[in-house]
């Protein structure tokens, strides 16, 4: 399947922007099951000072704002060639070494909570294993929109009983890596059924299988990515993996928009 994808953030400023440096991860590689046919990035109000793979294997951009601008639009877009592969992406790759993605973040470190979940479950775990486990993480932590904090942890999801595909990637990541069964987070587009337009990018995770290598997981919808995900960024948690972030001088009171479009050619 060939996916066509656009993906816009734009930010408005009341009073103008001194000096600010924003680091992008909206580009998505090919690897895996996945090609990409063509992807340019535009910029409004700034410019690409480098770009550079980072030690999750990641293509990440660095731009600059222009001085004094009081609006910064940067729009990613390109298309994405999928073959399905039942989120099977086998071996290991690239320079970061399997152990580190046993490392718990505070995002993703394991309390009373995560460790409750996993309490008859015992590594290694197989792939009904693993799915019987997003089961539980879904029943246990509804999926609602809008219901929690960029900033929460797994545990802070576990004791609101609500969350979005964010928590239920760390919930699950936390799980894993108390069970001492490498895991990471991915950040990437998916085609939804409903809609082509959207407003942030998803998340699932990725859990390494003996004899299989890194196999994909979408907590939030119960299966295993197909040809409607696009993997653009991993790393031990949605920081690593952010689509944009950074620092500014100036710009008081931000205003964000993000609009994304996924449709099949």
């Amino acid at each position: 399947m060939r996916l066509s994808i656009e993906h816009t953030t734009r930010y408005r400023f009341d009073a103008p922007v001194v000096y600010g440096l924003q680091q992008l991860r909206k580009t998505p590689k090919s690897t895996y099951n996945q090609s990409v046919t063509n992807w340019t990035t535009q910029i409004v109000g700034g410019r690409k000072e480098v770009a550079f793979e980072d030690h999750h294997h990641n293509t990440t951009e660095l731009i600059s704002f222009d001085p004094d601008t009081t609006e910064l639009s940067v729009t990613s877009a390109g298309e994405v060639e999928i073959e399905d592969n039942a989120g099977v992406l086998g071996p290991h790759h690239g320079n970061a070494p399997l152990w580190l993605y046993l490392m718990t973040t505070s995002r993703t470190e394991a309390g009373s909570g995560a460790r409750a979940l996993i309490r008859d479950f015992n590594a290694p775990m197989d792939i009904s294993d693993l799915h019987a486990l997003s089961e539980r993480i879904r029943t246990a932590i509804p999926y609602t929109l809008g219901s929690s904090e960029p900033s929460w942890s797994a545990e802070d999801a576990i004791s609101a009983a609500k969350g979005v595909c964010q928590d239920h990637t760390h919930v699950f990541i936390a799980c894993l890596r108390a069970l001492s069964i490498p895991a990471r987070y991915v950040s990437g587009y998916l085609m939804l059924n409903e809609t082509t337009s959207q407003d942030a990018m998803h998340a699932w995770a990725e859990a390494f299988v003996e004899g299989l290598g890194w196999v994909g997981f979408d907590v939030s919808n119960g299966v295993s990515p197909d040809t409607r995900y696009v993997r653009v960024a991993t790393g031990l948690d949605y920081s690593d993996a952010a689509p944009i972030s950074g620092t500014r001088i100036g710009g008081a009171n931000e205003e964000l928009h993000v609009r994304i479009n996924v449709v099949q050619q």
